[in-house]
């Protein structure tokens, strides 16, 4: 008998995979975590019954979220990391030996053992000697930050339901107070694609262009996201993302990736037609 596993992107579309078998499934404190492994797409964490990662694709978003604002900003030594429990961020900051102090926070402890067992190659660098783990809410550890961080990355879910109050206002403004005064804040921002999801994108775009005096949007293609089309925020106090991309330095670090490139940073900054409108409109009501 076959079995497949569906996520819903609307009531009308769905993801479908077939599943060779279920390695994990159990209830934490605080969501349903589902490990299954799959023959396209290899493992693939689910929380909630909403894909988080797959092994096959994995590399796109952990590989975007991570050197864009590395190969921006001249010199990134402290990182929070916010989410991210699987590990996949953390991995590619570790490759950085200029990065001294790695602060991951993520709320549910038991995504971090599962990941530890089921997807060791997220996960393999947890053990860091620069990585700092704390199992409490972002939205806590960060009130109690100030001018500590030269890059913070929101590797959150979806902004529904448990992450929700990591897309306001209130949270960008306290991610720009725990920042140097050079700092950059990087976060997914979702797919512009279904209606639900552009509104919650405009939501936070607003929020963040009203917090950093530079802010913006770029993109990726991951083929398990909704409408396989993703996006990420890039929000500075001193530093442009296509301006002060120094790509003979980030070239210097000899690093090997599978998705992100120097020549692919310039063009992820540039967005169809109907994405600039959607920001455009946002970025005219902030202006008024």
């Amino acid at each position: 008998m076959e079995v497949w596993f569906s996520e819903y992107h609307t009531p009308d579309v769905k993801l479908t995979l077939r599943v060779n078998s279920q390695l994990y499934s159990g209830q934490s404190s605080y969501q349903h975590i589902d490990v299954f492994d799959t023959p396209e797409f290899g493992r693939v964490l689910a929380l909630d019954g909403n894909i988080m990662l797959t092994e096959r694709d994995e590399f796109v978003y952990d590989e975007m979220i991570t050197h864009v604002p590395m190969a921006v900003h001249p010199n990134i030594s402290t990182v929070l990391v916010i989410g991210a429990g699987d590990g996949g961020v953390v991995r590619e900051l570790t490759r950085y030996d200029q990065v001294t102090q790695i602060d991951l926070v993520e709320m549910d402890p038991d995504v971090i053992e599962v990941c530890r067992r089921f997807l060791p190659g997220n996960a393999s660098r947890l053990d860091d000697r620069r990585v700092h783990l704390y199992y409490e809410h972002a939205l806590k550890f960060i009130r109690r930050c100030e001018d500590m961080y030269d890059l913070i990355i929101v590797d959150s879910n979806d902004p529904f339901g448990p992450s929700e109050g990591l897309f306001t206002r209130e949270f960008y403004g306290n991610c720009f107070k725990a920042l140097k005064d050079d700092g950059i804040m990087v976060n997914q921002q979702g797919s512009p694609f279904y209606k639900e999801d552009a509104d919650a994108l405009q939501r936070s775009h607003k929020h963040i262009v009203n917090t950093f005096p530079i802010s913006r949007v770029y993109q990726a293609h991951i083929p398990t996201y909704a409408a396989g089309y993703w996006l990420f925020g890039f929000a500075s106090k001193k530093y442009h993302p296509i301006d002060d991309l120094d790509v003979e330095r980030w070239n210097k670090f000899n690093l090997r990736t599978r998705y992100y490139t120097p020549r692919l940073h310039r063009g992820a900054f540039y967005l169809p037609a109907f994405l600039e409108e959607m920001l455009v409109e946002v970025e005219k009501d902030v202006a008024q």
